[in-house]
């Protein structure tokens, strides 16, 4: 197959580490996720400059962010001298930033149903940020609008579709009454307008340029897992994981998981044998559908194995979602320090003969083509082996002293999900002194449902006088500020007696204290007043769309009263645990980045205040996690770098920790610690009984239909496992130490120098530079 290769991806090419252009479907590797943006922009700039009146398609929701904003930078300040040495790079022969005015644009999917004018439509993004922003002519679109697909005597999708369900079935059964005879005859009209958009696409001559990303399952568009390979514009339904992964569009899985699609289809994509399809995925949790992707022969079960037909796909990965490919295993393997290497090769000898070490035969484990080429033998293989991960958990084991720990968060139950089983044994020890600091509100984890349950509650607890602090004659003008640290204790009282009522009015405490704080209320009557406005706001707005600024602070406010439920467990008083709301955090789709003044000063003065020797930190330096995670990243390591120059920094140290989102291998880590049975019911409880608005799990992973500390146990126990492949499971149930003996799950994390951290940091920082 004759592949074209342009000049922006021989350039990038050249300079990747992992890149494989003569694949089943070929890849280009960069080192992060802005650098994934700055690629996908080039390319599409230069491929604009050679089609003026092609056809495109561009993705929606967050994976596109730095493809949109460097496009849009690049087409700014086309004469700046950033983009002029960018130009002279990879854009030699785009004189002019190309106009897309005469250019076709093919929506790629839609919720259905979902009206057009809701800000988390993918409607209404097409248009800002496509229309709008880039400049497409919107009458030379095709766009999704189900506002405009007729329906059954030109009814709306609310008349027709009651609660906004759409029942598929009807297609292929009889309708029993007539509110199902008017969906069912409405449900072939849309299959009509699917077929027609289908036609509209072909008669362009197809997609001439596709850019989307990949889902967890692998998904192309809306393309699911076992979706046809031929398969056209059509009315959907999608699976748990892709509910999962649109849940925090719409707000919550209750929702997604009701919502149908409309989607173009895999055969739509490829029907133009030409199209330049390009598929971009960032983050190790893609790396197994980017390996299946690429070398799996061409299945259903993969959606985008359809991509091997074309001579023009390819992959724009991060270099972590190209970790399981072939040529990537290949080139990490010359460049692993010898350590991380043999752990590496090793641990997956065994996965590969699901065997543990010790009952590995010479022949399985040398078969292996880097432990046979470290010219060691089976028994210095596995010796070496052994003692690197004994010394890492041994690591784990240590008793720290005279410490002082500031424990940061990008978001509440981070901290926890990451670390919370070995900060639990930190603090026990009198002479460690712990801070914690969540640096986001939150507010967009809490459901308008959520908010809406506990202002009712509150209103009955006020008509009953069960809210006695409003009755305090200073109560709205000083007597609010105080007590927040009653509110815990409350509630956590409650919790030890089991009784559910007055654990919500604790709620309301804090909540009645939030709201006289944000709106600034001076009566009862007024206080009141606020609750019905509120309730007002959240009963008429639609789920996942933007609140007003008070409500938003107002639920962020709930999310800091659960943490510091949380560790109020372990004694931590309420001002130990603070609250940043760093500015960069809106709730928009695209956060901003973080500016100094704003969001890495607060930070500095807290490091300058506490003085830690002990930072820990959510350590995604690739960006690709949540947008969140790296953002808060970058404050945390500019306000370090300041400090610095203030005072040594040479004895201090930062522990890089992950969690559901992102995880280590035992290679990567330098400390593994030991998770008991005991600690993981008090995990579990701790979850389920503080953070209240996470019980549900209306934004589940799509990895676990759950909470997020299911999911947190999970991943313990199964990195247990793999340690036990080494060690063997007699290691742990016959040890001496009574912490590894009730070991039933490990954490991972990774400890070091500011310098160190400060490193990492700053490779994802470079290429954000620009902006």
């Amino acid at each position: 197959m004759q592949r074209y290769i342009s000049e922006v991806e021989s350039k990038f090419s050249n300079k990747s580490k992992f890149t494989n252009l003569a694949g089943k479907i070929s890849y280009i590797c960069v080192e992060s996720f802005p650098s994934l943006g700055l690629l996908t922009a080039l390319r599409f700039i230069e491929w604009a400059n050679e089609n003026p009146k092609g056809v495109v398609s561009l993705p929606t929701g967050k994976t596109p962010e730095f493809f949109i904003k460097y496009t849009n930078y690049i087409k700014k300040f086309w004469d700046l001298e950033k983009v002029q040495n960018l130009r002279d790079q990879y854009l030699k022969n785009v004189k002019k930033f190309p106009k897309f005015d005469n250019m076709r644009f093919v929506q790629i999917d839609e919720f259905y149903p979902i009206s057009s004018r809701r800000t988390n439509s993918f409607n209404y993004y097409v248009n800002k940020y496509y229309i709008d922003g880039f400049g497409f002519n919107k009458e030379n679109s095709l766009l999704i609008d189900c506002n405009k697909i007729k329906l059954y005597n030109n009814m709306h999708f609310e008349e027709v579709f009651r609660s906004n369900i759409v029942d598929l079935s009807l297609r292929n059964r009889t309708a029993l009454n007539f509110q199902e005879e008017i969906a069912q005859k409405s449900i072939f009209l849309i299959d009509d307008w699917c077929t027609e958009y289908e036609c509209k696409v072909r008669d362009l001559g197809g997609i001439g340029f596709f850019l989307g990303g990949i889902g967890p399952d692998g998904h192309i568009a809306f393309n699911v897992r076992g979706a046809d390979r031929l398969s056209t514009t059509r009315l959907t339904e999608t699976n748990f994981e892709t509910q999962a992964a649109s849940a925090s569009d719409l707000g919550g899985i209750e929702i997604s998981s009701k919502k149908l699609v409309i989607t173009i289809g895999l055969g739509t994509i490829c029907y133009n044998a030409n199209v330049n399809a390009i598929i971009f995925a960032a983050g190790d949790a893609k790396a197994e559908v980017v390996k299946n992707a690429v070398e799996s022969e061409i299945s259903n079960v993969y959606p985008a194995t359809v991509l091997q037909k074309l001579q023009n796909s390819r992959l724009y990965l991060t270099e972590s979602a190209s970790l399981r490919l072939s040529k990537s295993q290949e080139f990490l393997n010359q460049q692993y320090d010898f350590e991380t290497g043999i752990i590496k090769n090793t641990l997956e000898q065994c996965q590969l003969k699901q065997k543990y070490l010790k009952k590995l035969i010479n022949s399985e484990l040398l078969e292996n083509k880097f432990l046979s080429k470290t010219g060691k033998s089976y028994d210095e293989i596995t010796r070496y082996v052994e003692e690197a991960i004994i010394n890492r958990l041994n690591k784990g084991l240590v008793k720290l002293e005279n410490c002082r720990f500031f424990h940061t968060g990008p978001h509440h139950d981070d901290i926890m999900l990451g670390l919370m089983p070995y900060i639990n044994r930190l603090i026990k020890e009198p002479s460690n002194k712990h801070k914690f600091a969540v640096l986001t509100s939150g507010f967009t984890a809490v459901t308008n449902d959520f908010l809406l349950s506990f202002l009712k509650d509150l209103l009955i607890f006020v008509k009953d006088g069960q809210i006695q602090m409003l009755s305090y004659s200073d109560f709205f003008d000083s007597g609010y500020k105080l007590k927040w640290d009653k509110d815990v204790y409350h509630y956590l009282t409650k919790v030890a007696s089991g009784d559910e009522n007055e654990r919500r009015r604790g709620v309301c405490h804090r909540l009645t204290r939030a709201i006289v704080d944000v709106y600034k209320t001076e009566n009862v009557a007024e206080f009141l007043s606020r609750i019905m406005e509120m309730i007002d706001e959240l009963e008429n707005s639609h789920p996942g769309e933007k609140n007003s600024q008070n409500i938003q602070i107002v639920k962020g406010m709930l999310r800091e009263f659960e943490e510091e439920l949380v560790w109020a467990h372990y004694g931590v008083k309420v001002c130990d645990v603070k609250h940043l709301r760093l500015g960069f955090y809106t709730g928009d789709i695209f956060t901003e980045r973080p500016e100094r003044e704003r969001d890495v000063i607060p930070v500095l003065n807290m490091l300058r205040e506490e003085q830690p020797n002990i930072i820990t930190v959510a350590f995604d330096p690739e960006g690709s996690g949540p947008d969140t995670h790296y953002k808060v990243l970058q404050a945390i390591a500019e306000s370090l770098r300041m400090l610095s120059k203030e005072i040594d920094l040479s004895n201090v140290r930062v522990w890089g920790y992950r969690n559901v989102w992102y995880k280590f291998q035992p290679y990567e880590a330098d400390v593994i610690v030991p998770v008991s049975l005991d600690q993981m019911a008090v995990f579990d409880s701790s979850f389920e009984k503080c953070y209240l608005s996470q019980v549900n799990a209306s934004f589940p992973s799509y990895e676990h239909n759950g909470r997020f500390s299911d999911l947190a146990k999970k991943i313990w126990t199964n990195q247990l496992k793999d340690v036990q492949y080494i060690l063997g499971k007699d290691y742990f149930f016959m040890n001496d130490h009574p912490l590894l003996r009730s070991a039933h799950g490990l954490l991972y994390f990774k400890d070091m120098s500011v310098e160190d951290f400060l490193k990492s940091a700053r490779e994802l920082e470079k290429s954000m530079e620009g902006f």
